[in-house]
């Protein structure tokens, strides 16, 4: 498995390219039709969004993660919705993101 970036090193700069993320997923909640991870590395968390509007398939995988599972994604990193960020996750504390992983998922 190989990554294009560290979870806790995401930047601005990444917004709206792809990257490829590899990491423990840290914690997982299904909130109905989305699927939410934050996804751990060496270098901090990233919340990873699993849509069905985008990926069907992908979103089916995502209801297999549990806590400790080590995974790949790929996706286009977004910025958040304003009065969405979560602050409990440092990265989001400056650069208000997320990840929508549509491409692919390896476990």
């Amino acid at each position: 498995m190989k990554r294009t970036d560290y979870c806790g090193a995401l930047t601005a700069a990444q917004i709206e390219k792809e990257v490829t993320l590899v990491g423990w997923v840290h914690r997982r909640r299904d909130h109905g039709g989305l699927i939410f991870i934050d996804l751990r590395d060496r270098e901090g968390l990233v919340q990873v969004v699993f849509n069905p509007q985008l990926s069907e398939e992908i979103h089916q995988r995502a209801h297999q993660l549990r806590s400790e599972y080590v995974i790949q994604v790929i996706g286009k990193v977004m910025r958040r919705p304003a009065g969405t960020v979560n602050r409990e996750l440092p990265t989001e504390k400056s650069k208000s993101m997320r990840a929508i992983w549509s491409s692919s998922m390896r476990r």
